[in-house]
C-alpha cells in the first residue's frame, strides 16, 4: 500500500519499490514477484488515473499524445513479457534473472536521479512526431514489462525531456502509460499461460492495497506542488538505488 501511495503521488507506479523490496526479502520467486507486482501496479494505476481525470487539472491533458504513448507501451509490454519468458527458459536459475533485473533497474534509477537533480539546467524537447511518440511508448512498455516495475522512474525522465512536461503533468501521463503497459503484460501472461504459482490471498490483498494506495496517493498528489514532488521523487530514487545494490550482491 505504501509503495502504491508513493507510486501514485510521483507517477512511478509503485512496482519500482515493490519489486526490489520483495526480491530483497526473498519470500517469493523472481517470476512470482514480477507477476504480483504488475497486478498491484495495474490496480493502482486504474484508480489513480480515474481520480485524476475526474479532478480539475491546471494543464490540458493531451489525449492524442497519451493514447499514442499508451499504444506503443501496449506493444512494448507484449514484447517485454515475451523477452522475460525467453530469458526465464534460458536461465533455470532465477537468481541470475533477478541479478540482471536489479542491475538494469540500478542503472535506470541512478540515471534518473542524476537527471532529476540537474533537470532545470537541461534544455528539453517538445516532440510532435507521432512515429517518435509511438517508439518512445514502445521502449517504455518493453522496459516496464521486462523489469516487472510498471514503468518506474524512467517514464518521468522521458516525459520531462522529450515533452517538456512539469512534474505534475508527467505524473499523470506516466500513470496512463503504466496502466496500458500492465494490461498488455498481464493479458500476454494469461494467454501464454505463464502464470506463476502464488497464494490467491496474497494477490487479492496486494490488489486491494494497490487500489487503496491509488486513492490516497491521488489525494496527496493534489496537495503537493512540483517542488515537493521532486524532493519526494529524489528520496525514493535513493532508497531504490540502495535496495538494488543489495539485491545485486545477494543474487551474485
Amino acid at each position: 500500500m505504501l509503495s502504491s501511495i508513493i507510486g501514485s503521488i510521483c507517477g512511478i507506479g509503485g512496482g519500482v519499490i515493490i519489486k526490489p523490496v520483495l526480491d530483497a526479502v526473498g519470500i517469493m520467486s523472481v517470476k512470482t514477484v514480477s507477476f504480483l507486482s504488475g497486478c498491484t501496479v495495474l490496480s493502482m494505476s486504474i484508480v489513480s488515473l480515474s481520480k485524476n481525470i475526474k479532478s480539475k487539472n491546471e494543464f490540458i491533458f493531451n489525449k492524442l499524445l497519451a493514447t499514442i504513448l499508451a499504444f506503443g507501451s501496449v506493444i512494448g509490454g507484449i514484447i517485454g513479457n515475451s523477452l522475460f519468458q525467453d530469458i526465464l527458459k534460458s536461465f533455470p536459475d532465477s537468481n541470475k534473472i533477478g541479478a540482471i533485473q536489479a542491475i538494469i533497474l540500478l542503472i535506470i534509477t541512478l540515471g534518473t536521479l542524476i537527471y532529476t537533480i540537474h533537470k532545470y539546467k537541461i534544455l528539453t524537447l517538445n516532440i510532435k512526431s507521432k512515429l517518435i511518440i509511438f517508439l518512445i511508448g514502445l521502449i517504455l512498455g518493453i522496459m516496464s514489462s521486462f523489469l516487472g516495475i510498471g514503468g518506474g522512474p524512467i517514464n518521468l525522465v522521458v516525459l520531462f525531456y522529450f515533452f517538456s512536461m512539469s512534474t505534475r503533468e508527467a505524473t499523470m501521463y506516466s500513470i496512463y502509460v503504466i496502466m496500458f503497459s500492465q494490461i498488455s503484460n498481464l493479458t500476454s501472461t494469461i494467454i501464454t499461460w505463464n502464470i506463476p504459482y502464488f497464494d490467491i490471498t496474497i494477490l487479492l490483498l496486494m490488489i486491494f492495497c494497490g487500489i487503496l494506495g491509488g486513492v490516497i496517493g491521488n489525494v496527496l498528489n493534489r496537495k503537493m506542488n512540483n517542488e515537493k514532488l521532486d524532493k519526494l521523487f529524489i528520496v525514493v530514487m535513493l532508497l531504490i538505488i540502495c535496495i538494488n545494490i543489495y539485491n545485486i550482491f545477494k543474487y551474485i
